[in-house]
């Protein structure tokens, strides 16, 4: 199994507790949607099951799938988790090259004209 993006210790727990609760043990859905709003940009969206998806990672206890179509694009992104009084949610760091996403779910991919 490759990894094309690494995911934090953090990220990996909330993993474990999204998919035991929706009754997917051990198993998490990565993909990528463009945004519809801004031309360019792609965000995030985690589920709970395979959805189709090949499997991208594995950290404690979970394994992550997504499309295989985009394992470019995930190629080097950084998923972590935070959590504080008013909530929490998965945060990405992009790699060289791309640009985030001012939520810190999104990105673009900057290309050389």
């Amino acid at each position: 199994m490759q990894n094309p993006l690494t995911i934090s210790e953090t990220a990996s727990a909330e993993l474990v507790r999204q998919a035991s609760f929706a009754g997917t043990p051990g198993i998490m859905h990565i993909d990528l949607l463009e945004d519809t709003c801004s031309e360019g940009w792609l965000h995030i969206r985690i589920r709970a099951g395979k959805n189709n998806g090949i499997p991208i990672a594995r950290t404690d206890g979970v394994t992550l799938y997504a499309p295989s179509n985009q394992l470019d694009l995930l190629c080097g992104l950084n998923l972590n988790f935070y959590a504080d009084l008013s909530g929490g949610g998965f945060l990405i760091r992009v790699p060289p090259g791309s640009e985030p996403c001012s939520c810190g779910a999104g990105f673009r991919v900057n290309t050389i004209d």
